[in-house]
This record gives structure tokens, C-alpha cells and sequence, in this order.
């Protein structure tokens, strides 16, 4: 690896060739993904792409004008301090606004750079071609926006968006409220019958610890094997049956984990506090996310909660 001083005037327009046929692609990598759900948005990445393309076209005529023919292959990996770029396809699947972000971010930053190199250096023709490359990135960055403004109006973006949020709500919190709704309601017998029939906080604690592993693994698999997401655009199984599963485990540990106090009286106060406070956190979210007025999604909560909490104490004390 060198130093991007050590670098001749011939080596950095190699490297900017590089460099921009290398955005291109992330471009048009990004326009493919988005083009199913966004197909806006993705025009605006394939103009952004075809704009990568003419700022290294007209790089290759400027090298071949002073260089000639052969271009030598050096990467952005392969110059000490410049700028890299993770492959598209290795990131997990963004949100739109993410990825708008990250268009910003890699025309600022490579514009940046050229003109940090630039100031750096004391050969005239390597800082002229810096500053050259810096205006190039400017006016591109310039070119986006008018792109946006084009293919991306308010009313558009504002669609792209409600999209953006309903495919959330489909792949992450659905699934998440179902495993967080299970475990939190459907081990309050178990826990709590077990709990007033020992009167052992430690008996408690084992049989509450059962039922959310056990649950939450039962609901994993169920979540991830009802659907494929092919259809329904709800995301990947295993992605969903790991969310439905972590949050039917820890919906049932919230009032488990009172129980390794030794008092009775002192954990089972405590238990009762944290399933008032999981059916508070899950009337809330039923209201945020699923279009359910606050009070109608607490009375619904609370009334399963208490009714499955009465039934345990029924049974533990019988």
C-alpha cells in the first residue's frame, strides 16, 4: 500500500478512473435494489450512474491524451488514507432515506478528498488535476439534486416513503409485537400459578424461564415457517422468526427475572410492575405502528393481560 503523496500525476488519474467507474456501479447497484419498491428513486440512481460514467469517459480521454493506452489498475484499497467503499451487496438492506444519505455522502466525500490531496501537495499540475476533479464532484453533486428535483417530487417521495414505513411495520414490527405480545401475556399463568402455589420465588423463576424459551423458540419457528415473504413482501424467514422469537423470550424474561429475589412479596410486587409496564410498552407500540387509537389498544392489552393473570392465580391457589 502507498501513500496517496508518493503517487505520480499519471498514477492519480488512474486512480480517479478507478474511483468513479467504482460509484458507477454502486450507483447502479443501488438503482437495481431499489426498483421493485422505489422505481423513482431508482431512476435517479441510474442518472446518477450514467453521470459517474461521463466524468470517467472524460478521464480516459485526459489520460490518454498525456499517457496513452494503458491505464494501470490502482483501487481506492490500494492507496494509504483514500477513501473506501463497502460493495453495495454486503450491506444490510437500507431504508430508502439511508440510501439517499449515502448518495450524498459519497459525492461530499470524494470532493473533500480531492481538495484535502490537493492543498497537501506542491507540484502544480497534481494540484491543478486535484482541484479540476474536486470541481467535477461539485457539479456532479450539483447534477443530483437537479436529478431529485426531476424524477422525485414531494408527492412522489412522500408515496416512497409510506412505502418505506409499511414495509418496516410488515418486516420488523409485526413480527415483533407478536413475539413481544406472546411472551409477556401468554406466561403469566405459567409463572405467576407456579408462583403462588410454591411460594418460592426460586420455583418461580424456573418455571418463567422454561415457558420464555420455550415459547420463544416455538413462536420463532412457527413466524419463519408460516411464509416465505415472497409474496406478502414481509422480509426473509429467518429474519422475521428471529425477531418473533427474541421478543417472545424477552417479553416473558420481564417478569421472570423478579423472581431471583429471595422475598416473595418484594419479587412478586416487582413481577406485577414489569407486566404493567410490558402492556403499557405494547399498547403503545399497537398505537404507534398499527393505526390503533391509545386507549382501544390498552383496554384490548389489558384485558387479555388480566384475564390470562387470573387464571394463573386461580390455578396456583386451587
Amino acid at each position: 500500500m502507498r501513500n496517496f503523496s508518493d503517487l505520480s500525476e499519471r498514477e492519480i488519474l488512474a486512480l480517479a478512473i478507478g474511483s468513479e467507474e467504482e460509484d458507477g456501479r454502486i450507483y447502479s447497484d443501488i438503482a437495481e435494489s431499489l426498483r421493485a419498491d422505489f422505481p423513482a428513486s431508482a431512476t435517479v440512481f441510474s442518472e446518477m450512474a450514467l453521470e459517474e460514467g461521463d466524468h470517467r469517459r472524460s478521464l480516459i480521454d485526459l489520460y490518454r491524451e498525456k499517457f496513452g493506452e494503458h491505464i494501470p489498475l490502482i483501487r481506492r484499497a490500494d492507496v494509504r488514507g483514500f477513501l473506501s467503499r463497502k460493495p453495495f451487496w454486503q450491506m444490510p438492506k437500507p431504508k430508502i432515506d439511508d440510501v439517499r444519505r449515502l448518495a450524498e455522502s459519497m459525492e461530499q466525500e470524494t470532493q473533500r478528498f480531492y481538495r484535502l490531496a490537493a492543498s497537501r501537495t506542491t507540484d502544480a499540475s497534481i494540484r491543478k488535476l486535484l482541484g479540476d476533479l474536486a470541481e467535477a464532484e461539485e457539479s456532479h453533486e450539483h447534477k443530483a439534486d437537479q436529478l431529485v428535483e426531476q424524477n422525485l417530487p414531494q408527492t412522489v417521495r412522500q408515496s416512497e416513503d409510506e412505502t418505506a414505513k409499511r414495509n418496516f411495520v410488515l418486516r420488523y414490527v409485526q413480527p415483533g409485537l407478536a413475539g413481544l405480545m406472546d411472551g409477556s401475556v401468554s406466561t403469566l399463568a405459567p409463572i405467576f400459578a407456579a408462583a403462588f402455589a410454591t411460594g418460592k420465588p426460586h420455583e418461580a423463576f424456573l418455571v418463567g424461564m422454561a415457558a420464555s424459551v420455550g415459547a420463544g423458540i416455538s413462536m420463532g419457528f412457527a413466524e419463519a415457517l408460516s411464509d416465505d415473504g415472497s409474496l406478502t413482501g414481509r422480509g426473509t424467514p429467518w429474519a422475521r422468526g428471529g425477531i418473533t422469537g427474541a421478543m417472545t423470550t424477552l417479553g416473558g424474561l420481564g417478569h421472570t427475572l423478579p423472581f431471583l429475589i429471595d422475598n416473595f412479596r418484594t419479587a412478586l410486587t416487582l413481577a406485577i410492575a414489569v407486566v404493567v409496564l410490558e402492556l403499557g410498552i405494547i399498547s403503545w407500540i399497537r398505537w404507534k405502528y398499527m393505526d390503533t387509537t391509545l386507549w382501544s389498544a390498552a383496554i384490548q392489552v389489558a384485558f387479555g393481560g388480566a384475564l390470562v393473570f387470573a387464571i394463573g392465580i386461580l390455578i396456583g391457589t386451587s
